[in-house]
């Protein structure tokens, strides 16, 4: 038997009403956020996320499917979106439109890592990005895009966690007290970590290592090496989400696992789904449009996984697979060829109509094809007869309470008020 490939999975039919709610929902909010859908390719030159990304990071290093095509380009299944959505911003000169430029996507991305559960090598997000707007306010606006997503998908027990790594004139005095800390306490790094000390340190406090983690102890933090704008800005931030009514924690160990964030960094995470508990993750970017090739242009943005959103979810609605099953089911059983060929008919009608209808196609009995009603969740079942046929009258029969109300079967309007799609 051929199977699928590790750390990739099937996304069956019963699961899928739910994948569409969340879908739904967010895409549902950002457009009320003023927000555009914007796509891209599955696959990406190389160096995009080589620049983009940070050649350094364990993304680039590590977690990258790329491979050649055959006149022998480099090229990349999308590890992640950000880097995807600012190639095509310079590429289609959307900088040029009036600014702040507001977009978001869903997209499947690739990383080889270790599955487990919230993790797979082939995953899905939701993301968002805002071009040509540097101001404090901005990033308040897009966590309030984030907080509103998770809110309106139903999910509690999430936190938002906040943090600044500052810029590029304070920044590297923090990375240098940065170093000094760490190479006193060199012997406790992991190897890796011992690489990155001189690379880019910031990615140190990103590491999952038991002995990396415990040094986070007494690591210096970011928020004690700002300069006064980088301070303000960060301050305005704290001002506005508390003015909006979200509540945030200060978090000095959120870095992000990629090079182009500066400033504001951020996370809500989920208290309820394990170790994978980070249900979205973003911050700003001011210099990535300009490291992969454009125009100086500033941004923010995040991704929300959205199998961590069904876990969280499922976490706080054991009943998610009913709740947000497509609209109800009629079932139309049939007795004899005759009936059957109506049947099909009547469900033609309705199907037209937008009724979500099934009727018996493989030649079932009358008790089989209600036990088979019955385990496809039929809200509704009409039983067709010669006698129905010939009157063009039937027992519509509510399965969740056993009520029948007569009806036309010729009369789909009807029909469509008693089934509840007028609603």
């Amino acid at each position: 038997m051929i199977q699928k490939p590790r750390g990739t999975i099937d996304i069956l039919p019963d699961e899928s009403p739910v994948w569409r709610f969340i879908e739904d929902t967010a895409r549902k909010v950002a457009s009320n956020y003023g927000y555009g859908e914007i796509r891209f390719p599955t696959f990406e030159a190389t160096e995009l996320f080589m620049r983009g990304v940070g050649n350094d990071t364990d993304v680039v290093q590590k977690e990258m499917y790329t491979f050649y095509d055959r006149d022998n380009r480099s090229l990349t299944l999308r590890p992640e979106g950000t880097a995807c959505v600012a190639r095509s911003v310079i590429e289609n000169s959307l900088y040029a439109d009036s600014m702040p430029l507001r977009l978001y996507y869903l997209s499947s991305c690739f990383r080889y890592e270790k599955p487990q559960a919230g993790r797979s090598r082939e995953f899905y997000q939701f993301g968002a990005e805002l071009f040509g707007a540097a101001t404090a306010v901005a990033d308040a606006e897009i966590i309030s895009l984030a907080d509103a997503i998770i809110r309106n998908i139903g999910i509690k027990s999430v936190s938002l966690h906040i943090n600044t790594l500052g810029c590029s004139d304070c920044r590297p005095r923090y990375h240098s007290r940065l170093k000094e800390y760490y190479k006193l306490n060199i012997s406790n790094l992991c190897e890796t970590c011992r690489d990155r000390l001189e690379t880019n340190p910031l990615r140190i406090l990103d590491c999952k290592n038991n002995d990396c983690v415990k040094l986070r102890e007494g690591v210096p933090k970011t928020i004690d090496f700002l300069c006064d704008d980088c301070g303000e800005h960060f301050e305005i931030l704290k001002r506005t989400l508390t003015k909006i009514g979200i509540d945030y924690r200060i978090n000095t160990n959120i870095v992000r696992g990629l090079d182009y964030y500066t400033r504001t960094v951020f996370e809500f995470i989920s208290d309820d789904i394990g170790a994978q508990g980070t249900l979205c993750g973003g911050g700003r970017y001011d210099g990535l449009i300009e490291a992969i090739g454009g125009p100086s242009t500033t941004g923010i943005g995040f991704a929300m996984g959205i199998t961590r959103l069904i876990l969280a979810l499922k976490s706080s609605d054991n009943n998610i697979k009913s709740k947000y099953n497509e609209n109800p089911l009629l079932y139309i059983a049939s007795l004899g060829e005759t009936a059957s060929v109506h049947a099909v008919s009547l469900a033609e009608k309705l199907r037209a109509g937008g009724i979500f209808a099934e009727c018996d196609i493989i030649g079932r009995s009358l008790k089989a094809q209600m036990k088979y009603a019955d385990k496809k969740g039929a809200a509704f079942t009409l039983i067709l007869g010669d006698n129905e046929i010939e009157s063009g009258k039937a027992q519509l029969k509510n399965m969740r309470d056993g009520s029948q109300t007569p009806v036309d079967i010729n009369d789909t309007d009807i029909l469509r008020r008693l089934l509840g799609y007028d609603k």
